[in-house]
């Protein structure tokens, strides 16, 4: 897949583990705030987010999902999770065929353009809603758009 998508992923995984630091600092009272119209607690976002990108992985490579199911393990557990599963969306965007198929495990079997299209969405839609939630409630979350992306990571030229 191109290049574009590999740093789309790479936004995806920075954005999740800069989200998760933030995240590490709140106590368990916190990790359990929640605020209408989003997914859920901070913790059960991070859970869902994280098992998700699990899941597109079993559908793009080789991959065992281990959330699946599970109470939440923490946000060093879950970091550490992130950061394995954003290496492998990475990885598979340079291997796998765009308009390739996994096995179908139902009726549908999506083609990979979309899987990777969905995980790129998916995570931002939902760490918007751990950023609602931490703004409502007065804890700072920094920057985590891509502008702030590229500042960290090389994205601007001299003109």
């Amino acid at each position: 897949m191109s290049d574009f998508l590999v740093q789309a992923l790479r936004y995806n995984r920075w954005a999740n583990l800069q989200l998760l630091d933030v995240c590490s600092s709140l106590s368990d009272e916190q990790l359990e705030l929640s605020s209408p119209g989003t997914y859920g607690t901070i913790s059960a976002t991070w859970l869902h987010i994280v098992g998700a990108e699990e899941r597109y992985l079993r559908r793009l490579v080789d991959f065992q999902p281990r959330l699946e199911g599970g109470s939440f393990p923490g946000i060093a557990a879950l970091k550490q999770h992130a950061a394995d599963t954003g290496d492998a969306l990475i990885a598979a965007a340079a291997t796998v065929d765009p308009d390739g198929t996994s096995t179908a495990r139902d009726e549908w079997a999506p083609k990979h353009w979309l899987v990777m299209v969905q995980a790129i969405h998916h995570g931002n839609d939902h760490r918007t809603h751990i950023c609602t939630i931490l703004g409502q409630n007065g804890i700072d979350y920094g920057g985590l758009d891509v502008w702030a992306f590229g500042d960290s990571n090389d994205g601007y030229v001299k003109c």
